[in-house]
């Protein structure tokens, strides 16, 4: 194949597509056979691999383990890290947090990509509500691993072939350590399209480079705490806008920290350097938001469209206009992690708060978002394709992917088709797991589907916790159905 052909550029337009109203695109779900689905793929113009009949057993592609940097990890599935608001204010997990770790569990999935999104310290919390890794919560963070791992002995028999990771973070601009509704933001530069989001009016909230490098410290002593709680690995998060993400952008922050490529990155430089030398038994990955186009908001129509004088040079992994893909930079950043130890990528794209549409396909947004620019079936094979991408030009690393769960009842045909095709390493679940926990174990097994469990993308798990609320699958898991939330969420919605 002509190296033209993948040559480290992909575009893809959001103006080749129509912007319609959400009402013709057809759900997932009335796609009721195999021909249906890829027949309206055709007419959309969408390229997407997808098996017509899925194995299972010993001929399952996505039961086949696989070695990840000398680890082996069991099948092809994993469990992202979602962001958890059921915590206690101390950063401690309750009940409720055990529960979704245990379902995580019963899964069948093989490699937990840091379980969710811990801080590593309090005033990078995305809410009051999210764990903290502080020493007086390490033992409660160690039973959530040893939760987990317990339930997946007592369902699979095995635990010698799981993986479980930590996702660090600091959330930087979208930071609310204190009140659900009030933002507390650490950025990285000024953004005229995002500071408005979060009442930033002057400089003040730019974190300095003495902070940052304090920072950098509280990450090396999180990870040394995961490393303590018996983690094998940990995320040190760089994705979804956050501080790591938002780095990754800061072409005008000043100081060492911000203009060129090489100080941009050493953020993850030193941190990576840092949790080497202090616990060199722990492996590290990086979940990463491969692109971003300009933060969207609502149009007359309530159809998402640019915010009006965004700024596509503050775009990670976009072109110049800042409505397509390249990957020069992001392929870059990859070649980096390399050469410093790092083997593990999850991707992902975008932003919950400024482009959900391109993070997390959706029909239904969430109370806050707007409805889809473009078919979410178009987002999900722009992700998949630019992962597809990165994996052909770093073959060295193992890839985990992400924007699976919005392909629904053909999650798996599609999922089996990509690893076949040598697409990704591992389909990464997210939403999917809060509805339907047993699908990897399903799917590998060959038990019929439970289309009941089957998350539709109804955007009620993000809608309850930007209402002060705890986050679940209130439409089709039966614990949450039951709770008074259920009817609160319903009516914003």
């Amino acid at each position: 194949m002509p190296d033209v052909v993948w040559r480290l550029r992909l575009r893809l337009d959001l103006h080749h597509y129509q912007k319609e109203p959400m009402s013709v695109y057809p759900r997932v779900a009335s796609f009721k056979s195999f021909q249906a689905f890829t027949d309206y793929l055709k007419e959309i113009g969408v390229d997407l691999p997808c098996d017509e009949s899925v194995a299972s057993g010993d001929e399952s592609p996505l039961g086949r383990s696989m070695d990840v940097d000398g680890v082996n990890v069991g099948n092809r599935f994993c469990i992202l890290p979602m962001e958890g608001w059921d915590g206690t204010n101390d950063g401690a997990p309750t009940d409720l947090t055990v529960r979704r770790w245990r379902n995580f569990g019963i899964s069948g999935a093989k490699w937990i990509w840091g379980g969710e999104a811990v801080a590593v310290r309090h005033d990078g919390r995305a809410n009051p509500n999210q764990l903290l890794m502080t020493e007086a919560n390490l033992s409660a963070i160690e039973g959530l691993r040893n939760e987990l791992m317990s339930a997946h002995e007592e369902r699979f028999g095995r635990t010698d072939d799981l993986y479980v990771g930590l996702q660090l973070t600091h959330s930087g601009r979208w930071a609310k350590p204190n009140e659900k509704a009030t933002a507390e933001p650490r950025t990285a530069q000024r953004n005229p399209a995002l500071d408005p989001r979060v009442k930033v009016t002057d400089d003040s909230a730019i974190i300095s480079d003495d902070d940052l490098r304090r920072l950098i410290d509280d990450f090396i002593a999180a990870a040394v705490r995961a490393e303590k709680a018996g983690y094998r690995f940990v995320d040190v998060k760089h994705c979804h806008g956050y501080l790591g993400h938002e780095l990754l952008s800061g072409v005008d922050r000043k100081g060492d920290f911000g203009g060129s490529f090489e100080n941009r990155t050493r953020f993850v430089r030193d941190i990576v350097a840092g949790i080497n030398a202090a616990a060199p038994s722990l492996k590290i990955g990086v979940r990463l938001s491969i692109y971003d186009f300009m933060p969207h908001h609502p149009g007359e129509d309530r159809v998402g469209e640019p915010v009006p004088g965004a700024d596509p040079r503050l775009v990670w992994g976009a072109d110049p206009s800042g409505m397509g893909i390249d990957l020069d930079e992001p392929s870059k950043f990859l070649s980096l992690l390399e050469s410093i130890g790092v083997k593990m990528v999850c991707t992902t794209a975008g932003s919950p708060y400024s482009t959900p549409h391109i993070q997390r396909p959706a029909y239904f947004p969430p109370s806050d978002g707007y409805l889809p620019p473009e078919d979410p079936l178009v987002g999900v094979a722009r992700q998949l394709r630019a992962t597809a991408e990165l994996r052909r030009s770093h073959p060295g690393m193992t890839f985990v992917g992400s924007g699976y769960t919005y392909l629904q009842d053909w999650l798996p045909n599609v999922a089996q088709a990509v690893v076949r095709a040598g697409w990704v390493d591992s389909i990464g679940l997210g939403r999917m797991v809060l509805s339907y926990p047993e699908l990897p174990a399903d799917v590998i097994a060959g038990v019929k589907q439970q289309r009941k469990k089957v998350c539709r993308t109804f955007s009620e798990c993000t809608t309850a916790p930007r209402n002060g609320m705890i986050s679940g699958c209130f439409p089709l898991d039966p614990f949450y159905k039951a709770m008074p939330e259920r009817k609160l969420v319903q009516a914003l919605t």
